[in-house]
């Protein structure tokens, strides 16, 4: 190994030991974006869980699922309780599973028949979507939805914060939450940030 490997080698040592005491950073901030999203998730299906297990079990407007009463219920519990876990950082790695169970049904049941991407805006669409005349068609219902509006709305008020467009809907979101949620699984919910942490530390004390 010559003098310039050897000083490479121990500049990246170095620098994985300045990284090493905030390594629970990245497990904290997918449980900061996660939690929440989860919570709030599982709160608005206890609100209106009729409304849910109707959706769940309608074969013609819906999902088709089986006991849907039961599956909102235990959908939307798992989403509330894993978010608060997610953000206590207690039992993350047992939480999970459930989380990306929910995820991979959510995907399937609800998304799969829109493809991948979530939004139509896509220029050059991923190779794996599957649905690409989706997002040709999406562009045609945004190009007519945008005439009506600037026709008979205030479009400028109405897209003061952002551009109009048409959700496609695919499984995309579900497909990013259930890797982050496989990050954690694997990963654990981090150091120093989660009571997962303290646990374990507790544990091996007594």
């Amino acid at each position: 190994m010559d003098g310039d490997s050897r000083g490479f080698n121990h500049v990246y040592r170095c620098f994985l030991g300045l990284l090493r005491p905030l390594d629970g950073l990245g497990p904290l901030a997918l449980r900061l974006f996660l939690g929440p999203i989860f919570i709030l998730a599982g709160l608005n299906k206890i609100g209106s869980i009729s409304d849910v297990a109707a959706w769940f079990g309608n074969p013609d407007w819906g999902l088709g699922l089986p006991a849907p009463l039961w599956m909102a219920w235990l959908a939307a519990l798992t989403e509330f309780f894993g978010g608060l876990a997610l953000l206590l950082g207690l039992g993350v790695r047992l939480m999970a599973i459930p989380l990306m169970f929910t995820m991979a049904v959510a995907a399937v049941a609800a998304h799969w028949q829109y493809g991948w991407h979530a939004l139509p805006e896509q220029t050059l669409t991923m190779p794996w979507e599957w649905r690409v005349d989706l997002i040709e068609e999406a562009a045609v219902r945004k190009e007519k939805a945008v005439e009506l509006l600037k026709a008979h709305g205030n479009y400028d008020w109405l897209t003061e914060a952002g551009n109009f467009t048409v959700l496609k809907n695919g499984i995309e979101f579900a497909a990013t939450y259930f890797v982050m949620l496989m990050a954690l699984l694997f990963g654990g919910a981090g150091r120093y940030v989660s009571l997962d942490y303290w646990i374990a530390r507790w544990r091996r004390l007594i």
